[in-house]
């Protein structure tokens, strides 16, 4: 029995040690779509969301993601990291409230929030896709949070739709004579050529001018000249929306421009390359994915010209299964990418020094709205061919 006894003991001591061990473990490479444990070995929780750098740490920000519903429950997460593999849970960010009523209250949607730092007052500004609870996805608004932190507490301050009473920069005195010809009573049948043709000229843009344009899938972006902002899908997803923002990070200005109207894009992830402005975005084909589509344009306000799918490997033409969520421009921190054999042999473009610098990262989400949690993350190097972005599958890259 006292050998027993000791032999229980001797295991009791040495189980906190594995599991601390296990909790150490350290993140040496990127492995798309696989679980990725957080410092204390649980799969990050963060999804639809984008990353912030502030100093030498990046800090992600994502979706709180239940067992059954994809309803938040929880709020916003984030996560700090200094080498974008090995992230410590920093906790909730925004918490949803159980005020009835409330804007964000518990069981509400809230989607794709990112957070950008402004420098003059000293902020950090979320921004997100709010539904309001109860009401399915017709509220199709933003929500607006700040905070002195970069991990928070952020505070919530309002929602709305966008550019309420306000035209985009390009609609002068021809497409508005073409608005006041349009009218939903002629359109009543959807998806016909001249319905599609009728969204593209403002049918629904004339719609909601009144109470403000609708906001769902979203990013955002701030400038060399720091200004910054807000890209979503507006017109019932149908047309993409860049406004631009306010000093303070807080509000929209009135100024915004629509992009490839009629087309039917969501989930925009947007970046700056020498010069040139890159978006990929989705189709909309709800949870299930589709191929992306890419976009370029020599200034944010356009114009924006589209070009074939980037992605390179299997699943290619459904984005690998996920779908684009935000890019991450990696300023003065270069990363390689270790090319296994296969890959030097097949492609003829192969730099021989076996590593490539890489500047920007391709963030997508995997969705599993049958078990919301377990959504996986793709994160992959985004390169050039031909002066065009490309973004190749790797089942592992460092």
């Amino acid at each position: 029995m006292n050998t027993k006894l000791a032999l229980l003991l001797v295991a009791l001591i040495a189980l906190p040690a594995a599991v601390l061990c296990q909790q150490q473990t350290k993140v040496t490479a990127f492995r798309p779509g696989e679980i990725w444990p957080d410092e204390n070995g649980q799969h990050i929780n963060a999804h639809g969301g984008g990353v912030l750098r502030y100093g030498d740490t990046f800090y992600w920000f994502g979706e709180h993601k239940a067992e059954n519903t994809s309803s938040a429950l929880v709020g916003v997460t984030c996560y700090a990291s200094e080498d974008l593999m090995n992230w410590r849970n920093c906790g909730v960010a925004l918490s949803v409230t159980d005020q009835p009523g409330h804007d964000i209250e518990r069981g509400c949607v809230l989607e794709r929030p990112k957070v950008i730092y402004n420098k003059v007052t000293g902020k950090f500004c979320m921004w997100f896709h709010l539904e309001l609870k109860g009401q399915g996805y017709n509220a199709a608004r933003y929500g607006v949070a700040v905070a002195d932190r970069p991990e928070g507490p952020y505070k919530f301050l309002y929602s709305q739709r966008a550019n309420a009473g306000t035209w985009p920069i390009e609609f002068g005195k021809e497409q508005l004579s073409v608005i006041d010809t349009l009218n939903a009573d002629n359109f009543r049948e959807g998806w016909t050529p001249a319905w599609r043709k009728a969204v593209g000229e403002g049918l629904f843009l004339k719609r909601d001018f009144g109470a403000g344009q609708m906001s769902r899938d979203m990013t955002l972006y701030v400038d060399d000249d720091g200004k910054a902002y807000h890209i979503f899908s507006s017109e019932d997803n149908l047309t993409l929306h860049i406004a631009e923002l306010t000093a303070d990070y807080l509000h929209h200005t009135g100024r915004y421009t629509r992009v490839a109207p009629a087309g039917h894009n969501e989930a925009p992830a947007i970046f700056k390359h020498e010069g040139t402005y890159w978006m990929i975005t989705s189709g909309c084909t709800g949870w299930d994915p589709n191929e992306a589509r890419m976009f370029s344009a020599p200034s944010i306000w356009g114009p924006w010209t589209q070009h074939p799918n980037p992605c390179r490997g299997p699943k290619a033409e459904l984005t690998f299964g996920g779908q684009s969520t935000f890019i991450l421009a990696i300023e003065h921190l270069p990363l390689n990418i270790e090319h296994s054999v296969a890959e030097k042999k097949a492609e003829s473009n192969y730099v021989q020094s076996s590593m490539v610098n890489v500047q920007y990262i391709f963030m997508a989400d995997i969705w599993r709205p049958r078990h919301p949690i377990d959504a996986r993350y793709i994160w992959l190097p985004i390169e050039f061919e031909d002066g065009k972005p490309v973004i190749r599958w790797r089942d592992e890259w460092k």
